[in-house]
This record gives structure tokens, C-alpha cells and sequence, in this order.
């Protein structure tokens, strides 16, 4: 953690943690959380635009229901992208600020927490379409999903505070609990796949099903503390071995080809990888004192 500097007081507008330079805007960063802000609220738009269209049975602006829902999935990934952007220009340039941080969590909120709880909710626990055991609770089904999110969120603002004084384990680069970026990605990606199964038949609910539980599952790991890969340690001077680098390519160009199936595979990965490893370091941590 950066330490105040012993010449500047509190009052000094120079010091890094004075109000003018905590609520400093940087161009580039803050253009970023612009676009991921962008990009969620029109998720939203094409949620609702979707609904409409299932309402009048022939579509909305001349498009299907389906295709709405593909675009606001597309939005919400471009969101993640912006994400990733804004947090990796802020720190390469030196930019940080903490009208950054609460300004990112604020558009992480839109694009992260209400487009895909709404895209659930019409989508799958449709008030009027949907399964019968869903019409009463969808509502709240959502509603947990939001509420975690913007709980994970707010939880992160507290850890990563300039001004709090933390211990090695707490300075550790990865993330406590599933970041909601991953969340949301995971719930896009999941329904980028149930839209190409149900091309064939036509039958969106059917498929659904499988939403609900995975929602539950993610909300809860949203607000765990079981730990993810942030990949924060990643820039241009990482070097690599020559596996590992095909290996990223064979995915980008599977990405490219069977985005339905690659995407949700490589966030279902994400999301297992970080319980197993999880519980491997608890089992670790109970057999280490019969070790010893």
C-alpha cells in the first residue's frame, strides 16, 4: 500500500488521497467504465425489447425475441470487455483513482447485475410464459442475483481501499469470491447456448431450466470467499512457454468457431476451477498438522 507522503499533509492538494485528487477523472479509464455503462444499459433495452416482442407474438422493431436476447448477451460481453480495459489502462498509465473505483462498481451494477437478473427473469421466469413453479418466486430469483452482486461489489470497493491497511493474505492479487464480470459472462454465455439449442424446436422454456440453479449457484459464489484468478499479474512484459501460448490460440480460434460452446465451457471452467482449487487447499490445510 502506497503510505502518505511524510512532506504533505491531509490538507495538501497534492497528496494522492485529498478529495481533489481522489475525485480526479482520468479520460481513457473512465471512458472505458463509460462504454461498459453503455453497453449494460443497452443490454437492458434489447431485455425489455424482447419481452415486448413475446408479448405481441410477432416480434418488436423486426426482430424475434431470440435475436433481442443474442444481442443484450453480446452487450453484456462487450461490457466485460470495457471492464477489463478500464482497470488495465488505469494502471498501466498510473491513473488510479478512487473516483474510478466507485465510478467502475456503479456501471458494474447495470451491466453486471440488473441486464443479465432481467434477461433471467424474462427470459426464463417469465410472469406469464414461463414454468408455473417459477411465476410466483422469479421476481425474487432475480433479485438475489442483484442483491449479491452489488454486495460483491461493494465488498470490493472496501478490500481494495487505498487507505486500509492489509496483512500479506489479504494483499494477495487474486479475487475474493467469483468477480460479477465472470458472473454475468457465465449467465450470457449460458443463454447464448440455450438460444442455439432451441433453434431446432423452438422451445426456449424447456431448455431453461437449467438457469434458475445456476443462478442460485453463482449468486452465492459472488458473495463467498472462495478465491479467483484476477490475472492483474498478466501485461505486455509476461512472458510465456510455447504450450501454453498454442494452447490460447487453439481457444480463441474454437472461440471463433463454436462460440456457443466455448464460451460457456471456458466460464463454467472459471467458475470450477476456482472451488476445486478451493477445496484442495482446505484439504492441504487439515491433513498439513498430521504431516507434521
Amino acid at each position: 500500500m502506497d503510505e502518505l507522503n511524510p512532506k504533505s499533509g491531509p490538507d495538501d492538494p497534492q497528496n494522492p488521497y485529498h478529495v481533489s485528487q481522489a475525485s480526479r477523472i482520468y479520460f481513457l479509464p473512465n471512458l472505458m467504465t463509460a462504454g461498459n455503462l453503455f453497453c449494460g444499459f443497452v443490454a437492458v433495452i434489447h431485455c425489455i425489447q424482447a419481452r415486448l416482442a413475446e408479448t405481441t407474438g410477432g416480434g418488436y422493431l423486426g426482430h424475434t425475441p431470440a435475436e433481442h436476447y443474442r444481442s443484450a448477451v453480446w452487450f453484456i460481453l462487450g461490457a466485460a470487455a470495457f471492464d477489463t480495459l478500464d482497470g488495465r489502462l488505469a494502471r498501466m498509465g498510473g491513473r488510479e483513482s478512487l473516483f474510478g473505483a466507485e465510478f467502475d462498481s456503479l456501471a458494474d451494477v447495470i451491466s453486471f447485475g440488473i441486464a443479465p437478473a432481467l434477461m433471467m427473469f424474462f427470459l426464463i421466469l417469465s410472469p406469464t410464459q414461463g414454468y408455473e413453479a417459477f411465476r410466483n418466486i422469479g421476481w425474487f430469483l432475480g433479485f438475489v442475483y442483484l442483491l449479491c452482486a452489488a454486495i460483491r461489489l461493494a465488498r470490493f470497493n472496501v478490500i481494495t481501499n487505498p487507505l486500509l491497511h492489509r496483512d500479506k493474505h489479504d494483499s494477495n492479487k487474486d479475487f475474493v469470491g467469483l468477480p460479477v464480470p465472470a458472473a454475468a459472462a457465465t449467465v450470457a454465455a449460458l443463454v447464448l447456448f440455450l438460444l442455439h439449442l432451441a433453434e431446432n424446436d423452438k422451445s426456449l422454456q424447456r431448455w431453461a431450466l437449467a438457469l434458475p440453479p445456476l443462478m442460485g449457484l453463482i449468486a452465492i459464489l459472488m458473495v463467498s470467499t472462495i478465491r479467483y484468478p484476477s490475472g492483474k499479474h498478466v501485461d505486455m512484459q509476461t512472458k510465456t512457454h510455447l504450450m501454453p501460448f498454442v494452447a490460447l490460440m487453439v481457444f480463441i480460434a474454437a472461440v471463433v468457431l463454436f462460440k456457443e460452446i466455448a464460451l460457456l465451457c471456458a466460464t463454467l471452467g472459471y467458475i470450477f476451477f476456482g472451488i476445486i482449487r478451493h477445496l484442495r487447499r482446505r484439504h492441504r490445510i487439515k491433513a498439513a498438522p498430521h504431516s507434521l
